[in-house]
């Protein structure tokens, strides 16, 4: 059976009262592996294991664009440091220069239980 979130329950027009599961349309779909508002050539480093966004930097770095953007924030700091390195030594062999790094802080939770988390931003570029 496909996964609920690509199904949803229409009553109407369905005989005896049973429920009819029909896809949803095309536009109402949205891509599992892509969070709204991120750019297609940003990889957002979190919990999974650091060959994971390697991978998923080698990709972009042969199919899109020569700019990749890697972001991290609090702990996953250093794991993005250890991609990005790993990337360009194992990977790349010299051809992926880092042309920017932006560090910053966020602000995160609710008034009064304010905390701030400490952010990356590397940016790669793909020499010719």
């Amino acid at each position: 059976m496909d996964p609920p979130s690509r199904l949803h329950v229409r009553r109407s027009g369905c005989l005896g009262g049973e429920q009819c599961l029909t896809e949803k349309p095309n536009s109402e779909r949205s891509s599992p592996g892509r969070l709204s508002g991120v750019p297609s050539n940003t990889v957002l480093i979190g919990k999974k294991p650091l060959m994971a966004y390697a991978t998923a930097i080698v990709m972009q770095a042969n199919t899109g664009s020569g700019d990749i953007s890697v972001k991290a924030r609090g702990r996953a700091i250093s794991k993005a440091v250890d991609v990005v390195e790993v990337v360009r030594r194992r990977f790349f062999d010299g051809k992926l220069d880092i042309s920017d790094v932006q560090i910053g802080t966020e602000t995160l939770g609710d008034e009064g239980q304010t905390r701030n988390v400490s952010t990356i931003e590397i940016k790669l570029k793909k020499r010719d």
